[in-house]
């Protein structure tokens, strides 16, 4: 039987010029409030740089402290909002192989950190055929409870996740893109890995 060939993407940073993440807290909020957060942010941010806490814990720590308590609904609907955003971040040299892949009929992945709430939006206008991303967790009101529902995903979890999507792994060929540490793991998985 002939190997499907998939072709699996990191979001932010490889096929944008910007950690979307940043950018949905500045959309979501006034700029006033956005560097006031940021500003109280900076522990968790220093913790992490330093190595003194793992990627997951000082995102969610900053998530909570910018969402916590927000309607799902209203977070959702930001998210919407957002990804139209996004094109004015992205970079065309990756889009373009995206595109060259679904050109080719190769069924194409994004795998990413960022909050699915705004990534997948924007996947399915480009002709992405799945998004898998952090998910986030809302209590019995529907309000966001500042953590996530799924791991970050990030790092080894890229191609856990992944590979809960395709378990036969002997029935394709992976091209993989990435751009940082994060996407290490998934590239060395990959058959073709390539750093953008």
């Amino acid at each position: 039987m002939e190997q499907k060939i998939i072709a699996a993407f990191d979001f932010d940073g490889t096929l944008t010029t910007k950690d979307t993440f940043v950018e949905f807290m500045k959309f979501t909020h006034s700029p006033v409030t956005f560097y006031l957060k940021a500003f109280l942010c900076i522990p968790f941010i220093l913790a992490y740089k330093w190595k003194m806490v793992p990627n997951y814990v000082a995102k969610q720590k900053i998530f909570s402290f910018f969402y916590k308590g927000m309607k799902y609904d209203d977070f959702l609907s930001y998210g919407k909002q957002f990804a139209k955003e996004i094109d004015k971040f992205v970079r065309q040299d990756t889009l373009q192989l995206l595109q060259d892949h679904k050109n080719r009929k190769h069924k194409i992945y994004v795998i990413s950190a960022g909050g699915i709430e705004w990534i997948e939006y924007w996947c399915k206008l480009n002709g992405v055929d799945k998004v898998i991303a952090t998910t986030v967790e809302t209590d019995e009101k529907g309000r966001l409870t500042g953590r996530f529902s799924s791991k970050n995903c990030y790092g080894e979890e890229k191609v856990r996740r992944f590979l809960k999507e395709e378990p036969s792994r002997s029935s394709y060929i992976l091209y993989a893109y990435g751009d940082s540490e994060g996407d290490k793991y998934l590239l060395a998985f990959a058959d073709y890995g390539e750093l953008v």
